[in-house]
């Protein structure tokens, strides 16, 4: 409670009204009793007066002190107050209420000595006779200019107690009453005045809540009101500066998003603080396991660390290339100190050279195989024209057979430019697709036809399962006569003797799904991903003749229908080619 300002400020001050409203009414307690006793003490004087005027011829005379008696008892019940009268020495030689003659000597009664000293005296103090305190007043009684006795009169303060005792507990209620109201306005006039100070307080919780949408509004000039206008200005520049920053910031992860380039930040300690998706793919690791860790344990690969480590040392931007062994990927890395904006950070920025690595690794085969294929029939080509030249142009059978082969060898390389060509036109999209509704059993009847003779010269066995009954396709139906055509070339080529090869077409989700299987020698595992590319050949194919463009121009053709063609293969067991074409719906 004490943490409240409005608290801080009511209890104090009703401690202060409190004690105030306490010191008022003990003092006016007592100053009301020393009015009352004062009263008294005045009462008694006038009373004192009277009876003293009444005792001289008392005294004068020849009085005993059971006169005396008598006479004090008579004023006592008249005036309601204990009557003594005091000779000079202190004797007591009348009294109204007690046995004079048990009674001590009153010379040294303060009353009695201020009254023999000073013609009167008074004072309070506690009877022993009576047991209770009492209001002394004495005066001392002159006959012929000579002391000759002292009259005192005394009340008890039993009543006077009494009245101040009720006045006091007036007093006490009226104190209480008045220091809760008081105390009650001061918490109220407290609240009010802090009531803007608790909206502020409340305004800045929600403002480092982040919550910027407020407006205060308090109406007064005074400071508190200045602070809330102030706040307002606050928040509301805030606000318009965390929009800036929040569309920065969604630009800045947009952009972030789609790099295909990853990028991590890491601090001088090396603590990875920021990881892009590309990062995370790169290297298998999730943004909420990545922020805070360290470098290595997030990239787990030392030439990270180590590239790290000299940008560090050096202050300059590093870079290297190494590979991702668990998953064939190639990267290169380039760490960048960040010297002004942030220090101590560096930018780890990695590029996937895969693709090209991958693009490298074929131009090199497709150098190295079409320098192969075009070697051999030049070769062949420039021998035989040797031979030719040297000594079979007298040998008119001998030049003949030069010449056949000759042209055995041209027309080989006729065919590669042919297929090369062929492949170039249909790679750019220059070969227009001539698209028709044809059926699946159109397009595989054909091409089974053209090679039927060659297959049973190889001693292979065809068979072909093709439903009458399937959806339409829209094809080229050349183009795609072409592509089985490929496909069974290039399965009666690796099929031993007596083996068998399945062509067949069936219904698939959406498209029908042509392949052909055979039992040939198959295709090496690790052959499998780089089928398709132009010109390679596995290496027992190389001895099989034809140019390793086919199954590349296949691939082509059918993607050029919209469709997808792969292979399965089990070394020594046989291959299965597969591709589908879209149906017409």
């Amino acid at each position: 409670m004490l943490r409240s300002i409005r608290w801080r400020i009511a209890i104090p001050y009703g401690i202060l009204i409190l004690l105030t409203m306490l010191g008022l009414g003990i003092f006016l307690s007592n100053f009301i009793h020393q009015i009352y006793l004062n009263e008294l003490e005045a009462q008694l004087a006038n009373e004192a007066n009277l009876i003293g005027d009444l005792l001289t011829p008392y005294l004068t005379g020849d009085s005993t002190p059971e006169t005396l008696d008598d006479a004090a008892k008579r004023w006592g019940d008249l005036v309601n107050a204990r009557v003594t009268i005091i000779a000079p020495d202190g004797r007591v030689i009348g009294e109204s209420q007690e046995n004079r003659a048990t009674m001590d000597n009153h010379l040294n009664r303060p009353e009695v000595s201020a009254a023999l000293s000073r013609n009167q005296g008074s004072s309070i103090r506690f009877s022993n006779t009576a047991g209770y305190d009492m209001l002394y007043y004495a005066i001392l009684i002159k006959v012929h200019d000579q002391a000759s006795a002292v009259l005192r009169l005394a009340l008890p303060l039993q009543a006077v107690d009494a009245r101040v005792a009720g006045l006091q507990l007036a007093l006490t209620g009226i104190t209480l009453l008045v220091t809760a109201i008081a105390l009650l306005l001061t918490i109220q006039i407290a609240n009010q005045t802090t009531r803007p100070i608790r909206e502020l307080t409340k305004a800045s919780n929600r403002m480092a809540s982040g919550d910027l949408d407020i407006h205060l509004s308090i109406p007064t000039d005074d400071d508190i009101g200045q602070l809330s206008r102030a706040v307002n200005r606050m928040a509301a520049q805030l606000r318009s500066e965390l929009e800036a920053l929040q569309t920065e910031r969604g630009k800045l992860t947009a952009i972030l998003g789609q790099m295909t380039d990853g990028l991590i930040m890491v601090d001088h300690l090396g603590i990875v603080q920021m990881i892009n998706a590309a990062s995370e793919g790169m290297f298998s690791v999730e943004k909420g396991q990545a922020i805070g860790q360290s470098l290595a344990g997030v990239v787990r690969q030392h030439q990270i660390v180590e590239l790290w480590g000299q940008t560090q040392e050096s202050g300059e931007v590093q870079s290297i290339t190494f590979e991702v062994s668990a998953r064939r990927v190639y990267l290169q890395g380039i760490a960048v100190p960040m010297q002004q904006e942030l220090a101590g950070n560096t930018l780890l920025l990695f590029q996937n050279l895969t693709r090209q690595r991958y693009l490298e690794t074929v131009r090199q085969d497709f150098v190295s195989n079409i320098s192969h294929e075009l070697r051999t029939p030049l070769a062949a080509l420039k021998a035989l024209t040797e031979t030719l030249q040297e000594s079979a142009l007298d040998d008119p059978p001998a030049a003949q057979r030069f010449i056949q082969r000759i042209e055995i060898e041209v027309d080989s390389l006729s065919q590669i430019v042919s297929e090369l060509l062929e492949l170039s036109r249909i790679e750019s999209g220059r070969v227009p697709l001539n698209l028709r509704p044809i059926s699946a059993v159109k397009i595989i009847a054909p091409a089974v036809e053209r090679l039927h003779l060659q297959a049973e010269r190889a001693g292979l066995e065809v068979s072909v399962d093709c439903p009458e009954n399937l959806p339409l396709v829209s094809a080229d139906p050349s183009r795609l006569e072409q592509v089985v055509v490929n496909l069974l070339h290039n399965a009666i080529k690796f099929t031993p003797s007596g083996g068998h090869i399945e062509v067949n077409a069936r219904l698939a989700p959406d498209a029908i799904l042509f392949s052909v299987h055979d039992t040939g020698i198959g295709i090496a595992e690790d052959d499998l991903p780089r089928i398709f590319e132009r010109f390679f050949k596995a290496d027992r194919a190389r001895s099989g003749g034809g140019t390793g463009l086919g199954l590349a121009i296949a691939r082509h053709l059918v993607e050029a229908h919209g469709g997808k063609i792969w292979v399965e293969s089990t070394e020594g067991k046989g291959s299965t080619f597969s591709f589908f074409i879209p149906i017409i719906k």
